[in-house]
Protein backbone atom coordinates (compact mmCIF):
# COMPACT_ATOMS: atom_id res chain seq x y z
CA UNK A 1 0.00 0.00 0.00
CA UNK A 2 1.38 3.87 -0.54
CA UNK A 3 0.84 6.48 1.58
CA UNK A 4 -1.05 9.80 1.26
CA UNK A 5 0.92 12.14 -1.37
CA UNK A 6 -0.95 15.20 -1.41
CA UNK A 7 -2.41 16.41 -4.93
CA UNK A 8 -1.40 13.26 -6.05
CA UNK A 9 -4.79 11.64 -5.81
CA UNK A 10 -8.22 13.18 -7.96
CA UNK A 11 -10.45 14.13 -5.16
CA UNK A 12 -13.05 11.56 -4.06
CA UNK A 13 -10.82 8.79 -4.90
CA UNK A 14 -11.36 6.16 -2.29
CA UNK A 15 -7.68 5.54 -0.68
CA UNK A 16 -7.09 2.66 2.02
CA UNK A 17 -4.59 3.77 5.08
CA UNK A 18 -2.05 2.00 6.42
CA UNK A 19 -1.66 3.13 10.39
CA UNK A 20 1.84 3.86 9.92
CA UNK A 21 0.82 6.04 6.80
CA UNK A 22 -1.72 8.07 8.07
CA UNK A 23 -1.63 11.42 7.80
CA UNK A 24 -3.37 14.89 8.96
CA UNK A 25 -6.75 14.95 6.90
CA UNK A 26 -7.90 18.24 7.93
CA UNK A 27 -7.24 21.09 10.24
CA UNK A 28 -9.08 19.13 12.85
CA UNK A 29 -8.33 15.53 13.33
CA UNK A 30 -5.18 14.29 13.91
CA UNK A 31 -5.24 11.37 11.59
CA UNK A 32 -7.16 10.35 8.63
CA UNK A 33 -9.88 7.91 8.74
CA UNK A 34 -9.71 4.59 7.26
CA UNK A 35 -11.49 5.31 4.31
CA UNK A 36 -11.62 8.41 1.58
CA UNK A 37 -15.21 8.46 -0.42
CA UNK A 38 -16.86 8.32 -2.37
CA UNK A 39 -15.10 7.24 -5.94
CA UNK A 40 -13.96 3.95 -7.18
CA UNK A 41 -10.47 3.86 -7.60
CA UNK A 42 -8.87 4.00 -11.30
CA UNK A 43 -5.25 3.54 -12.66
CA UNK A 44 -4.41 7.27 -14.07
CA UNK A 45 -0.65 8.40 -14.78
CA UNK A 46 -0.98 9.86 -11.43
CA UNK A 47 -1.45 7.22 -9.30
CA UNK A 48 0.71 4.90 -11.63
CA UNK A 49 3.93 7.46 -11.27
CA UNK A 50 3.60 7.30 -7.60
CA UNK A 51 3.73 2.96 -7.68
CA UNK A 52 6.90 3.71 -9.82
CA UNK A 53 8.57 5.87 -8.03
CA UNK A 54 7.48 5.04 -4.21
CA UNK A 55 10.66 3.99 -2.14
CA UNK A 56 11.06 -0.18 -1.83
CA UNK A 57 10.08 -1.70 1.87
CA UNK A 58 11.98 -0.53 4.96
CA UNK A 59 12.15 -3.89 6.05
CA UNK A 60 14.22 -4.35 3.26
CA UNK A 61 16.30 -1.42 3.67
CA UNK A 62 16.79 -2.45 7.31
CA UNK A 63 18.25 -5.68 6.63
CA UNK A 64 20.81 -4.36 3.68
CA UNK A 65 21.93 -1.70 6.38
CA UNK A 66 22.49 -4.47 8.98
CA UNK A 67 24.60 -6.76 6.52
CA UNK A 68 26.56 -3.76 5.49
CA UNK A 69 27.33 -3.02 9.16
CA UNK A 70 28.56 -6.43 10.03
CA UNK A 71 30.45 -6.88 7.23
CA UNK A 72 32.21 -3.09 7.68
CA UNK A 73 32.74 -3.86 11.26
CA UNK A 74 34.91 -7.35 10.12
CA UNK A 75 36.93 -5.28 7.42
CA UNK A 76 37.91 -2.92 10.27
CA UNK A 77 39.09 -5.43 12.78
CA UNK A 78 40.46 -8.00 9.90
CA UNK A 79 42.76 -5.87 7.46
CA UNK A 80 45.05 -4.28 10.05
CA UNK A 81 46.24 -7.80 11.31
CA UNK A 82 46.04 -9.52 7.73
CA UNK A 83 48.31 -6.44 7.04
CA UNK A 84 50.39 -7.01 10.17
CA UNK A 85 50.60 -10.89 9.60
CA UNK A 86 51.85 -10.14 6.01
CA UNK A 87 55.07 -7.96 7.29
CA UNK A 88 55.73 -10.32 10.18
CA UNK A 89 55.59 -13.18 7.68
CA UNK A 90 57.98 -11.37 5.13
CA UNK A 91 60.54 -10.17 7.74
CA UNK A 92 60.45 -13.16 9.63
CA UNK A 93 58.95 -12.97 12.95
CA UNK A 94 61.35 -13.27 16.70
CA UNK A 95 60.09 -15.36 18.86
CA UNK A 96 58.17 -12.65 21.08
CA UNK A 97 56.23 -11.64 18.36
CA UNK A 98 55.25 -15.14 16.68
CA UNK A 99 51.82 -15.17 19.27
CA UNK A 100 50.62 -12.10 17.38
CA UNK A 101 51.66 -13.35 14.15
CA UNK A 102 49.56 -16.27 14.59
CA UNK A 103 46.88 -14.75 15.69
CA UNK A 104 46.35 -12.08 13.14
CA UNK A 105 46.52 -14.96 10.64
CA UNK A 106 43.61 -16.80 12.87
CA UNK A 107 41.71 -13.57 12.98
CA UNK A 108 42.06 -12.78 9.15
CA UNK A 109 41.02 -16.33 8.43
CA UNK A 110 37.91 -15.95 10.99
CA UNK A 111 36.55 -13.04 8.99
CA UNK A 112 36.95 -14.75 5.65
CA UNK A 113 35.04 -17.61 7.44
CA UNK A 114 32.42 -15.28 8.98
CA UNK A 115 31.96 -13.29 6.18
CA UNK A 116 30.78 -16.70 3.75
CA UNK A 117 29.22 -18.02 6.57
CA UNK A 118 27.19 -14.78 7.09
CA UNK A 119 25.84 -13.89 4.07
CA UNK A 120 23.58 -16.65 3.31
CA UNK A 121 21.58 -16.26 6.62
CA UNK A 122 21.50 -12.12 5.66
CA UNK A 123 19.99 -13.07 2.35
CA UNK A 124 17.78 -15.69 3.81
CA UNK A 125 16.04 -12.76 5.99
CA UNK A 126 15.84 -10.27 3.27
CA UNK A 127 13.93 -12.89 1.45
CA UNK A 128 11.90 -13.98 4.56
CA UNK A 129 11.43 -9.97 4.63
CA UNK A 130 10.54 -9.12 1.19
CA UNK A 131 7.87 -12.10 1.54
CA UNK A 132 6.37 -10.52 4.88
CA UNK A 133 6.42 -7.32 3.15
CA UNK A 134 4.42 -8.86 0.20
CA UNK A 135 1.87 -10.40 2.37
CA UNK A 136 1.41 -7.35 4.02
CA UNK A 137 0.56 -5.97 0.81
CA UNK A 138 -2.21 -8.94 -0.12
CA UNK A 139 -3.68 -8.37 3.52
CA UNK A 140 -3.89 -4.79 2.70
CA UNK A 141 -5.45 -5.41 -0.45
CA UNK A 142 -7.98 -8.00 0.54
CA UNK A 143 -9.23 -5.70 3.13
CA UNK A 144 -9.84 -2.71 0.87
CA UNK A 145 -12.06 -5.22 -1.11
CA UNK A 146 -13.71 -6.64 2.16
CA UNK A 147 -14.41 -3.06 2.88
CA UNK A 148 -15.91 -1.64 -0.33
CA UNK A 149 -19.09 -1.93 -2.05
CA UNK A 150 -17.91 -3.31 -5.88
CA UNK A 151 -20.36 -1.48 -8.01
CA UNK A 152 -20.18 1.79 -6.43
CA UNK A 153 -16.27 1.95 -5.08
CA UNK A 154 -18.02 3.44 -1.75
CA UNK A 155 -17.25 1.72 1.57
CA UNK A 156 -19.85 -0.72 2.60
CA UNK A 157 -21.55 -1.58 5.88
CA UNK A 158 -18.83 -2.50 7.49
CA UNK A 159 -16.49 0.19 6.56
CA UNK A 160 -19.60 2.51 7.59
CA UNK A 161 -19.61 0.78 11.12
CA UNK A 162 -15.53 1.37 11.54
CA UNK A 163 -15.41 5.13 10.63
CA UNK A 164 -18.77 5.68 13.07
CA UNK A 165 -16.65 4.11 15.85
CA UNK A 166 -13.58 6.49 15.20
CA UNK A 167 -15.50 9.31 14.49
CA UNK A 168 -17.49 8.34 18.24
CA UNK A 169 -13.86 7.98 19.43
CA UNK A 170 -12.55 11.51 18.32
CA UNK A 171 -16.04 13.39 19.00
CA UNK A 172 -15.55 12.47 22.48
CA UNK A 173 -11.63 13.07 23.35
CA UNK A 174 -11.97 16.38 21.12
CA UNK A 175 -15.47 17.30 22.62
CA UNK A 176 -16.65 17.75 18.35
CA UNK A 177 -19.67 16.36 16.55
CA UNK A 178 -20.50 15.32 13.59
CA UNK A 179 -24.05 14.18 11.90
CA UNK A 180 -25.25 11.17 9.63
CA UNK A 181 -27.76 10.99 6.56
CA UNK A 182 -29.07 8.08 5.60
CA UNK A 183 -30.62 8.24 2.30
CA UNK A 184 -33.13 6.12 0.47
CA UNK A 185 -32.99 5.66 -3.34
CA UNK A 186 -37.24 5.82 -4.47
CA UNK A 187 -38.49 3.66 -6.93
CA UNK A 188 -35.25 1.07 -7.62
CA UNK A 189 -37.82 -1.68 -7.11
CA UNK A 190 -40.01 0.23 -10.06
CA UNK A 191 -37.00 0.38 -12.25
CA UNK A 192 -35.47 -3.22 -11.60
CA UNK A 193 -38.92 -4.54 -12.75
CA UNK A 194 -39.68 -2.24 -15.83
CA UNK A 195 -36.14 -2.01 -17.59
CA UNK A 196 -33.45 -4.63 -15.76
CA UNK A 197 -31.31 -4.78 -13.02
CA UNK A 198 -28.47 -3.22 -15.37
CA UNK A 199 -30.55 -0.05 -15.29
CA UNK A 200 -31.03 -0.65 -11.74
CA UNK A 201 -27.08 -0.87 -11.50
CA UNK A 202 -26.63 2.22 -13.33
CA UNK A 203 -28.87 4.10 -10.91
CA UNK A 204 -26.95 3.07 -8.20
CA UNK A 205 -23.77 4.23 -9.64
CA UNK A 206 -25.46 7.64 -10.73
CA UNK A 207 -26.57 8.05 -6.62
CA UNK A 208 -23.03 7.30 -5.39
CA UNK A 209 -21.61 10.19 -7.99
CA UNK A 210 -24.48 12.56 -6.53
CA UNK A 211 -23.79 12.00 -3.32
CA UNK A 212 -19.99 11.87 -3.54
CA UNK A 213 -19.99 15.42 -5.62
CA UNK A 214 -22.23 17.34 -3.04
CA UNK A 215 -19.60 16.96 -0.07
CA UNK A 216 -17.19 18.07 1.42
CA UNK A 217 -13.28 16.59 1.19
CA UNK A 218 -13.53 15.80 4.37
CA UNK A 219 -16.54 14.15 4.44
CA UNK A 220 -17.39 10.31 4.13
CA UNK A 221 -20.36 7.89 1.57
CA UNK A 222 -20.89 4.21 2.17
CA UNK A 223 -23.74 2.30 0.55
CA UNK A 224 -25.15 0.34 3.53
CA UNK A 225 -27.06 -2.29 1.38
CA UNK A 226 -29.66 -2.91 -1.39
CA UNK A 227 -30.89 0.92 -2.26
CA UNK A 228 -29.39 2.58 1.23
CA UNK A 229 -26.87 4.99 1.29
CA UNK A 230 -25.16 6.53 4.15
CA UNK A 231 -22.62 9.73 4.34
CA UNK A 232 -20.92 10.71 7.77
CA UNK A 233 -19.99 14.51 7.92
CA UNK A 234 -17.47 15.43 10.04
CA UNK A 235 -18.00 18.86 12.62
CA UNK A 236 -21.28 19.10 11.30
CA UNK A 237 -24.80 19.82 13.84
CA UNK A 238 -28.27 18.22 12.05
CA UNK A 239 -29.07 21.80 10.66
CA UNK A 240 -26.13 22.27 8.77
CA UNK A 241 -26.70 18.06 8.03
CA UNK A 242 -30.13 19.20 6.75
CA UNK A 243 -28.28 21.98 4.38
CA UNK A 244 -25.96 19.02 2.59
CA UNK A 245 -28.73 16.47 2.20
CA UNK A 246 -31.50 18.92 0.62
CA UNK A 247 -28.23 19.63 -1.42
CA UNK A 248 -27.77 16.03 -2.84
CA UNK A 249 -31.91 15.59 -3.19
CA UNK A 250 -32.06 19.14 -5.60
CA UNK A 251 -28.82 17.43 -7.46
CA UNK A 252 -30.51 13.96 -8.12
CA UNK A 253 -33.85 15.64 -8.97
CA UNK A 254 -31.87 17.59 -11.50
CA UNK A 255 -28.93 14.49 -12.77
CA UNK A 256 -27.80 14.77 -16.29
CA UNK A 257 -26.71 11.25 -15.99
CA UNK A 258 -29.12 9.88 -18.10
CA UNK A 259 -30.89 7.42 -15.73
CA UNK A 260 -31.97 10.30 -13.25
CA UNK A 261 -34.56 13.24 -13.00
CA UNK A 262 -38.09 13.43 -12.02
CA UNK A 263 -39.20 11.39 -14.89
CA UNK A 264 -37.37 8.15 -14.71
CA UNK A 265 -38.08 8.34 -11.27
CA UNK A 266 -34.57 9.29 -9.53
CA UNK A 267 -35.30 10.77 -6.30
CA UNK A 268 -34.01 10.44 -2.15
CA UNK A 269 -35.53 10.55 0.92
CA UNK A 270 -32.74 11.30 3.42
CA UNK A 271 -32.83 11.17 7.41
CA UNK A 272 -30.72 13.16 9.50
CA UNK A 273 -29.42 12.68 13.36
CA UNK A 274 -25.92 13.92 14.87
CA UNK A 275 -23.97 12.75 17.44
CA UNK A 276 -23.50 13.43 20.55
CA UNK A 277 -27.17 15.39 20.42
CA UNK A 278 -29.80 13.68 20.02
CA UNK A 279 -28.30 9.97 19.63
CA UNK A 280 -25.36 9.11 22.01
CA UNK A 281 -24.25 5.90 20.60
CA UNK A 282 -23.49 4.35 17.05
CA UNK A 283 -26.59 2.08 17.20
CA UNK A 284 -28.71 5.32 17.87
CA UNK A 285 -27.43 7.29 15.64
CA UNK A 286 -28.30 4.91 12.51
CA UNK A 287 -31.43 4.35 13.82
CA UNK A 288 -32.47 8.04 14.48
CA UNK A 289 -31.49 8.82 10.93
CA UNK A 290 -33.50 5.92 9.70
CA UNK A 291 -36.45 6.44 12.08
CA UNK A 292 -36.51 9.93 10.32
CA UNK A 293 -35.97 8.75 6.50
CA UNK A 294 -38.60 5.94 7.15
CA UNK A 295 -41.17 9.02 8.03
CA UNK A 296 -40.47 10.65 5.29
CA UNK A 297 -41.11 7.55 2.70
CA UNK A 298 -44.31 7.13 4.69
CA UNK A 299 -45.33 10.64 4.56
CA UNK A 300 -44.93 11.21 0.33
CA UNK A 301 -40.49 10.33 -0.29
CA UNK A 302 -38.74 12.60 -2.14
CA UNK A 303 -37.71 14.04 1.55
CA UNK A 304 -35.60 15.01 3.97
CA UNK A 305 -36.07 14.73 7.22
CA UNK A 306 -34.50 15.84 10.53
CA UNK A 307 -34.90 13.28 13.58
CA UNK A 308 -37.45 14.42 15.94
CA UNK A 309 -38.03 11.96 19.31
CA UNK A 310 -42.17 12.87 19.01
CA UNK A 311 -42.41 12.57 15.09
CA UNK A 312 -40.32 9.40 14.50
CA UNK A 313 -40.53 6.61 16.55
CA UNK A 314 -37.61 4.54 16.96
CA UNK A 315 -38.49 0.65 16.39
CA UNK A 316 -36.31 -1.34 19.31
CA UNK A 317 -36.05 -5.36 19.48
CA UNK A 318 -37.70 -7.74 22.65
CA UNK A 319 -34.50 -6.94 24.84
CA UNK A 320 -34.91 -3.08 24.42
CA UNK A 321 -38.56 -2.90 25.12
CA UNK A 322 -37.62 -4.52 28.64
CA UNK A 323 -34.64 -2.32 29.39
CA UNK A 324 -37.18 0.43 28.28
CA UNK A 325 -40.19 -0.96 30.01
CA UNK A 326 -37.59 -0.85 33.25
CA UNK A 327 -36.45 2.51 32.82
CA UNK A 328 -39.27 3.94 32.45
CA UNK A 329 -41.22 2.07 35.58
CA UNK A 330 -38.30 3.43 37.59
CA UNK A 331 -38.41 7.11 36.57
CA UNK A 332 -42.56 6.70 37.81
CA UNK A 333 -41.48 5.05 40.80
CA UNK A 334 -38.93 7.58 41.88
CA UNK A 335 -40.42 10.73 40.63
CA UNK A 336 -37.30 11.37 38.54
CA UNK A 337 -39.11 14.43 36.91
CA UNK A 338 -39.29 17.84 37.29
CA UNK A 339 -42.57 20.03 36.49
CA UNK A 340 -41.94 23.27 33.91
CA UNK A 341 -44.67 25.36 33.49
CA UNK A 342 -45.68 27.53 30.54
CA UNK A 343 -48.00 29.90 30.87
CA UNK A 344 -50.94 30.70 27.74
CA UNK A 345 -51.95 34.20 27.41
CA UNK A 346 -54.58 36.07 25.97
CA UNK A 347 -53.87 37.65 22.92
CA UNK A 348 -56.63 40.60 23.27
CA UNK A 349 -55.09 42.10 26.94
CA UNK A 350 -52.13 39.92 27.48
CA UNK A 351 -53.25 38.37 30.90
CA UNK A 352 -52.34 34.75 31.56
CA UNK A 353 -55.32 32.94 30.93
CA UNK A 354 -53.37 29.54 32.40
CA UNK A 355 -50.15 27.03 32.04
CA UNK A 356 -49.34 23.80 30.03
CA UNK A 357 -47.82 21.71 33.17
CA UNK A 358 -44.73 19.98 31.07
CA UNK A 359 -42.03 17.66 32.71
CA UNK A 360 -38.12 17.22 32.25
CA UNK A 361 -36.52 14.16 33.24
CA UNK A 362 -33.72 14.42 35.24
CA UNK A 363 -30.36 13.78 33.83
CA UNK A 364 -29.90 10.58 36.21
CA UNK A 365 -32.64 8.79 34.56
CA UNK A 366 -30.48 8.47 30.88
CA UNK A 367 -33.59 9.96 29.23
CA UNK A 368 -31.84 13.06 27.35
CA UNK A 369 -35.31 15.02 26.79
CA UNK A 370 -38.80 14.08 26.90
CA UNK A 371 -39.78 12.97 23.52
CA UNK A 372 -37.24 10.06 24.33
CA UNK A 373 -38.88 9.51 27.30
CA UNK A 374 -42.48 9.13 26.19
CA UNK A 375 -41.03 7.28 22.76
CA UNK A 376 -39.70 4.75 25.10
CA UNK A 377 -43.17 4.74 26.98
CA UNK A 378 -45.29 3.73 24.09
CA UNK A 379 -42.82 1.70 23.01
CA UNK A 380 -42.62 -0.35 26.08
CA UNK A 381 -46.72 0.10 26.44
CA UNK A 382 -45.94 2.08 29.99
CA UNK A 383 -48.23 4.81 28.94
CA UNK A 384 -50.38 4.45 31.93
CA UNK A 385 -47.84 4.64 34.44
CA UNK A 386 -45.58 7.69 33.03
CA UNK A 387 -48.53 9.99 32.51
CA UNK A 388 -49.85 8.89 36.43
CA UNK A 389 -46.48 10.22 37.26
CA UNK A 390 -46.44 13.48 35.39
CA UNK A 391 -49.81 14.43 36.39
CA UNK A 392 -48.67 14.02 40.08
CA UNK A 393 -45.95 15.95 39.44
CA UNK A 394 -47.36 18.61 37.54
CA UNK A 395 -50.55 18.81 39.98
CA UNK A 396 -48.32 18.95 42.80
CA UNK A 397 -46.10 21.63 41.79
CA UNK A 398 -49.07 23.82 40.89
CA UNK A 399 -51.13 24.60 44.82
CA UNK A 400 -50.68 28.15 44.28
CA UNK A 401 -52.58 28.19 40.73
CA UNK A 402 -54.41 31.60 41.45
CA UNK A 403 -58.58 30.82 41.00
CA UNK A 404 -58.75 32.33 37.16
CA UNK A 405 -56.49 30.41 35.84
CA UNK A 406 -56.71 26.72 34.20
CA UNK A 407 -53.91 24.13 34.11
CA UNK A 408 -53.82 22.50 31.00
CA UNK A 409 -51.98 18.80 31.15
CA UNK A 410 -51.23 16.16 28.11
CA UNK A 411 -52.59 12.46 28.08
CA UNK A 412 -51.78 10.12 25.73
CA UNK A 413 -54.83 7.77 23.96
CA UNK A 414 -53.21 5.08 24.35
CA UNK A 415 -53.46 5.99 28.55
CA UNK A 416 -56.89 6.49 27.78
CA UNK A 417 -58.17 3.69 25.94
CA UNK A 418 -56.36 1.16 27.88
CA UNK A 419 -58.35 -0.73 30.70
CA UNK A 420 -56.09 -0.49 33.17
CA UNK A 421 -56.25 3.19 33.56
CA UNK A 422 -59.11 4.29 35.67
CA UNK A 423 -60.34 8.60 35.18
CA UNK A 424 -61.13 8.96 38.82
CA UNK A 425 -57.70 8.43 39.70
CA UNK A 426 -56.89 11.88 38.02
CA UNK A 427 -60.06 13.54 39.52
CA UNK A 428 -59.10 12.77 42.68
CA UNK A 429 -55.06 13.50 42.34
CA UNK A 430 -56.35 17.56 41.01
CA UNK A 431 -58.56 17.69 44.09
CA UNK A 432 -55.75 16.12 46.37
CA UNK A 433 -53.55 19.21 45.39
CA UNK A 434 -56.60 22.11 45.69
CA UNK A 435 -57.56 22.13 41.83
CA UNK A 436 -61.22 22.08 41.05
CA UNK A 437 -61.24 19.73 38.36
CA UNK A 438 -63.37 22.37 36.44
CA UNK A 439 -59.85 24.22 36.23
CA UNK A 440 -58.17 21.12 34.27
CA UNK A 441 -58.17 21.04 30.74
CA UNK A 442 -56.71 17.38 29.07
CA UNK A 443 -54.78 18.04 25.82
CA UNK A 444 -54.89 14.74 24.05
CA UNK A 445 -51.44 14.44 21.11
CA UNK A 446 -53.10 12.17 18.07
CA UNK A 447 -49.96 10.04 16.46
CA UNK A 448 -51.89 7.17 15.49
CA UNK A 449 -55.54 6.29 15.09
CA UNK A 450 -57.18 5.10 18.25
CA UNK A 451 -57.87 1.32 18.25
CA UNK A 452 -60.87 1.53 20.73
CA UNK A 453 -62.66 4.83 20.06
CA UNK A 454 -66.20 3.85 21.90
CA UNK A 455 -64.05 3.41 24.96
CA UNK A 456 -62.11 6.62 24.61
CA UNK A 457 -65.53 8.35 24.29
CA UNK A 458 -66.98 7.16 27.73
CA UNK A 459 -63.56 8.52 29.67
CA UNK A 460 -64.07 11.63 28.17
CA UNK A 461 -67.84 11.58 29.12
CA UNK A 462 -66.60 10.68 32.54
CA UNK A 463 -63.94 13.72 32.79
CA UNK A 464 -66.47 16.08 31.31
CA UNK A 465 -69.22 15.03 33.93
CA UNK A 466 -66.83 16.56 36.46
CA UNK A 467 -66.20 20.05 34.36
CA UNK A 468 -62.83 19.22 32.79
CA UNK A 469 -62.25 20.42 29.48
CA UNK A 470 -59.99 18.45 26.27
CA UNK A 471 -58.19 20.32 24.02
CA UNK A 472 -57.00 18.58 20.63
CA UNK A 473 -52.70 19.45 20.70
CA UNK A 474 -50.87 19.81 17.58
CA UNK A 475 -53.75 20.12 14.76
CA UNK A 476 -51.99 20.74 11.67
CA UNK A 477 -49.58 17.25 12.13
CA UNK A 478 -51.49 14.77 12.51
CA UNK A 479 -53.27 12.50 10.04
CA UNK A 480 -56.63 11.36 12.12
CA UNK A 481 -57.48 14.78 13.81
CA UNK A 482 -60.81 15.28 11.73
CA UNK A 483 -61.84 12.02 12.77
CA UNK A 484 -61.38 12.80 16.35
CA UNK A 485 -62.97 16.10 16.09
CA UNK A 486 -65.99 15.19 14.90
CA UNK A 487 -66.07 11.89 16.44
CA UNK A 488 -65.07 13.68 20.34
CA UNK A 489 -65.30 17.06 19.72
CA UNK A 490 -63.23 19.72 21.51
CA UNK A 491 -63.38 22.86 23.96
CA UNK A 492 -60.18 23.45 23.01
CA UNK A 493 -58.00 23.60 19.34
CA UNK A 494 -53.90 23.68 19.39
CA UNK A 495 -52.89 25.03 16.78
CA UNK A 496 -49.24 23.06 15.55
CA UNK A 497 -46.34 25.38 15.81
CA UNK A 498 -45.18 24.66 11.97
CA UNK A 499 -48.54 26.07 11.20
CA UNK A 500 -47.53 29.12 12.97
CA UNK A 501 -43.75 29.34 11.90
CA UNK A 502 -45.22 29.00 8.24
CA UNK A 503 -47.95 31.73 8.64
CA UNK A 504 -46.57 34.08 6.36
CA UNK A 505 -46.88 31.81 3.10
CA UNK A 506 -50.21 31.67 1.11
CA UNK A 507 -50.60 28.26 1.72
CA UNK A 508 -50.66 27.90 5.38
CA UNK A 509 -52.63 31.15 5.40
CA UNK A 510 -55.61 29.18 3.97
CA UNK A 511 -54.99 26.61 6.53
CA UNK A 512 -55.17 28.98 9.46
CA UNK A 513 -58.06 30.81 8.11
CA UNK A 514 -59.74 27.64 7.70
CA UNK A 515 -59.45 26.53 11.14
CA UNK A 516 -60.17 29.78 12.99
CA UNK A 517 -63.64 29.19 10.62
CA UNK A 518 -63.98 25.61 12.38
CA UNK A 519 -63.39 26.88 15.98
CA UNK A 520 -65.62 29.49 15.42
CA UNK A 521 -68.69 27.55 14.29
CA UNK A 522 -67.56 24.64 16.83
CA UNK A 523 -67.30 27.17 19.58
CA UNK A 524 -63.53 26.31 20.51
CA UNK A 525 -60.72 28.11 21.95
CA UNK A 526 -58.33 28.36 19.51
CA UNK A 527 -54.97 28.03 21.32
CA UNK A 528 -51.58 29.04 18.91
CA UNK A 529 -48.21 27.23 19.74
CA UNK A 530 -44.37 27.90 18.88
CA UNK A 531 -45.06 32.12 18.61
CA UNK A 532 -41.14 32.86 18.96
CA UNK A 533 -41.00 36.28 16.94
CA UNK A 534 -43.37 39.61 17.11
CA UNK A 535 -43.61 38.36 12.93
CA UNK A 536 -45.78 34.76 14.32
CA UNK A 537 -47.21 36.75 16.97
CA UNK A 538 -48.90 39.42 14.28
CA UNK A 539 -49.78 36.53 11.63
CA UNK A 540 -51.47 34.67 15.28
CA UNK A 541 -53.73 37.66 16.29
CA UNK A 542 -54.52 38.73 12.33
CA UNK A 543 -56.06 35.17 12.06
CA UNK A 544 -58.39 36.47 15.33
CA UNK A 545 -56.36 33.04 17.38
CA UNK A 546 -57.55 34.16 20.79
CA UNK A 547 -54.50 32.68 22.73
CA UNK A 548 -51.33 32.01 22.42
CA UNK A 549 -48.00 30.80 24.21
CA UNK A 550 -44.45 30.52 22.63
CA UNK A 551 -40.83 31.48 23.65
CA UNK A 552 -41.59 34.88 22.49
CA UNK A 553 -44.60 35.75 25.16
CA UNK A 554 -42.39 33.76 28.06
CA UNK A 555 -40.21 30.54 28.33
CA UNK A 556 -41.56 27.74 30.47
CA UNK A 557 -40.29 27.96 33.89
CA UNK A 558 -40.41 26.03 37.31
CA UNK A 559 -42.89 28.90 38.67
CA UNK A 560 -46.44 30.20 38.39
CA UNK A 561 -45.47 33.81 38.36
CA UNK A 562 -46.08 35.10 34.75
CA UNK A 563 -46.34 38.16 34.86
CA UNK A 564 -49.07 39.80 32.33
CA UNK A 565 -47.58 41.18 29.43
CA UNK A 566 -47.89 44.25 26.97
CA UNK A 567 -48.88 43.44 23.57
CA UNK A 568 -48.11 46.26 21.78
CA UNK A 569 -43.92 46.44 22.98
CA UNK A 570 -43.79 42.39 21.90
CA UNK A 571 -45.04 43.42 18.57
CA UNK A 572 -42.31 46.35 18.22
CA UNK A 573 -44.85 49.63 18.28
CA UNK A 574 -45.57 52.45 20.98
CA UNK A 575 -49.05 51.75 21.07
CA UNK A 576 -51.25 49.25 19.26
CA UNK A 577 -54.94 47.34 19.30
CA UNK A 578 -55.01 43.75 18.78
CA UNK A 579 -58.37 43.70 17.38
CA UNK A 580 -56.95 46.34 14.65
CA UNK A 581 -54.97 43.50 13.44
CA UNK A 582 -57.71 40.90 12.95
CA UNK A 583 -58.56 40.42 9.37
CA UNK A 584 -62.16 38.82 8.48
Amino acid sequence: MRPIVRGAYPAGTFVPLRTRDRRPYNKHHARAPAWCAPAPQRATPETAAIRKDRPKSRGTKHAREARRLIVGWFALLSVPWVLLAGWLAVAGAPGPLAPMFYGGAGLAGFGVIAWFGLRPVLLGIEKLDRERNTLREQFDRARVDSMSDSLTGLGNLRALMEELDQQISTAEAEQRRFAVIVADLDNLKQVNDAKGHAAGDQMLRATARVIASNLRRWDRAFRMGGDEFAVVLLDCGPNEGVLIAKRILASALGDGTGTGGPAAGFSLTLGVSAYPDPARDRKELLAQADAALRWGKDHGRTDVQVFDPQRHPVPVDAATLEELGAAILRVAATRAMTPVYQPIYNLTNGRVLGYEGLVRPKPETGFPNPGVMFNAAEQSGRTVELDMACLEIVMSGAVGLPQSQYLSVNLSPRTLETEAFNPFEVINLARRYGIDPSRIVLELTERDDVADMAHLKEVIAIFRRYGMRTALDDVGEGKTQWKWMAELGFNVMKIDMWLVRSAASKGSDVILRGLGEIARQSNMTVVAEGIETPEHLEAVISHGFGAGQGYLLRRPGPALDAPDLELSHLLGRDHVDPGALITR
